[in-house]
């Protein structure tokens, strides 16, 4: 099992783009055995500390194996709509871990 966690930061103005975009992605993940867990969009009162720029959101995805994961952004129908993506995202801090 991996869990994927990004910090996705959106490019101003870009932010329903970037909404339909995920209407793609997002029920995408079950066909690769991976699962949302966690999509936060959190507010400047959300944090206690952060000496990095504030994310737009952060997601927490799991998959059975990282080739669930690889396949996933192989994905035809995806792919399709990744236009979406560039135009709207303006960078992803992806951290990959597994469950201790």
């Amino acid at each position: 099992m991996i869990f994927i966690t990004q910090l996705i930061y959106v490019n101003e103005g870009q932010e329903n783009v970037f909404h339909q975009f995920e209407e793609v992605a997002i029920p995408t993940i079950l066909k690769y055995k991976g699962r949302l867990l966690l999509r936060l969009r959190p507010s400047e009162g959300a944090f206690i500390e952060h000496p990095i720029e504030r994310p737009y959101e952060i997601h927490l995805v799991q998959f059975e194996a990282e080739q669930d994961f690889d396949n996933f952004k192989q994905d035809e129908e995806r792919k399709k709509f990744l236009h979406l993506k560039e135009q709207s995202i303006r960078s992803v801090l992806l951290i990959k871990g597994t469950k201790l």
